[in-house]
């Protein structure tokens, strides 16, 4: 089954408003609309471009006043991905549970209904500075279009999440981001290519671009990208498409789940089938200390007993 992606680069602008803001976002998802995708991402918490006009200087409070736009924001995503038919995973947005901030992923359906998954592990800058709290549940959702899973940026650097939704036939891994340089920009692209790899699955990630005028959101390094597993079936470099950094851009790409299935089983490497569950079971490695082997040479003989 082919599948096609369409992944935004999206670019901060000055809006003075939130209508601004709803037509930026309605120009960037009819254009992505125009190549008839079955999945459209947009970065983490690309929302945050509505503290350009809100009058408010402390960073604890003004993310949280961003929580008052929930509503309107899921009744927005709604609305297109109803009318164009897609899914659209509609980056991050800061949302308020039970008095507590989270960074949460929203998955909007063709069919109206809407799904979220919590960002799992947290930034210095977001534990410190947004004071928020850590999503505790790890979701795959089916679709007619494959399984799919959502790692929020930071998410993806950590190895155990990736494999866990793919040993349950994740498919599509989407990874919506946020990064102020190019170093951690790169950390998290680097991610996804080993998390493909790892686990052969296909990754599309975005990126914010850009300027904005808030504390700590100030400058964006990013760029959109759809990766693939590396080996011969794929692109020859593991990226099915990839946007210019920093630019203003829609990448779009076509990916075929049958290959996956026959890339996991007969692919010039199998990881995911390959894994070692009877050693990766165990609760700790041996540490064996070797330091005397360095300083006393003569022992080498009588400790090197055939394993």
């Amino acid at each position: 089954m082919r599948v096609r992606i369409a992944s935004v680069q999206y670019r901060f602008r000055q809006i003075d408003d939130w209508e601004g803001f709803a037509r930026q976002v309605g120009f960037v998802l009819h254009a992505a609309a125009d190549y008839k995708p079955q999945f459209v991402l947009l970065p983490e918490i690309f929302t945050t471009q509505l503290l350009c006009y809100m009058d408010n200087d402390d960073v604890h409070s003004a993310v949280r006043a961003l929580a008052g736009y929930t509503e309107r924001y899921i009744a927005l995503m709604r609305e297109f991905a109803v009318a164009d038919n897609y899914y659209l995973i509609g980056g991050s947005h800061p949302t308020l549970r039970d008095g507590k901030l989270y960074n949460t992923a929203y998955l909007f359906t063709p069919k109206g209904e809407v799904f979220t998954q919590d960002k799992l592990h947290r930034t210095r800058w977001e534990k410190d500075e947004w004071k928020t709290e850590h999503g505790d549940s790890l979701q795959v959702f089916e679709t007619e279009h494959g399984r799919i899973a959502i790692l929020i940026c930071y998410d993806i650097e950590f190895p155990e999440l990736a494999r866990r939704v793919s040993e349950l036939g994740t498919e599509i891994i989407f990874v919506p981001s946020c990064t102020d340089d190019r170093q951690g920009f790169l950390r998290v692209r680097y991610c996804c290519h080993a998390r493909a790899i790892e686990n052969q699955v296909y990754v599309a990630m975005t990126s914010t671009v850009g300027n904005l005028g808030a504390e700590g959101l100030r400058l964006h390094y990013g760029q959109a990208a759809i990766i693939t597993p590396s080996d011969f079936p794929f692109a020859r470099d593991g990226i099915a498409a990839e946007g210019v950094i920093n630019e203003e851009q829609i990448i779009v790409a076509d990916v075929d789940l049958r290959l996956l299935d026959e890339n996991r089983l007969k692919g010039t490497t199998i990881p995911l089938l390959d894994k070692r569950t009877d050693f990766y079971s165990l609760t700790a490695p041996v540490i064996v200390d070797v330091r005397g082997a360095v300083e006393a040479p003569q022992a080498l003989e009588a400790a090197s007993t055939p394993i």
